[in-house]
């Protein structure tokens, strides 16, 4: 195999990790969204705190989604220098 060329395994292995790394992004994301902002979807709380909750909840998320996409990707780079 030639430098820069890539089998249809090979581009199969990348479209399944990236998948992976998505859908597991997302699923930690909701997850943290749900921990973070628990107060706020569960509790009392007045609307202005809610709303800081939330927000809490969706940064906390967000970042989480972004780790875990990054950790697989990286991951699965490092397997294949190997």
């Amino acid at each position: 195999m030639r430098a820069g060329t890539r089998d249809q395994a090979a581009r199969d292995a990348v479209t399944v990790e990236i998948v992976f790394a998505v859908v597991t992004g997302a699923l930690l994301a909701g997850v943290l969204l749900v921990i973070v902002a628990a107060p706020a979807l569960f509790g009392d709380p007045a609307a202005a705190e809610a709303g800081t909750w939330v927000k809490a909840g969706a940064t906390v998320a967000a970042a989480g989604f972004v780790w875990r996409v990054v950790r697989v990707l990286r991951r699965f780079a490092g397997a294949g220098r190997a």
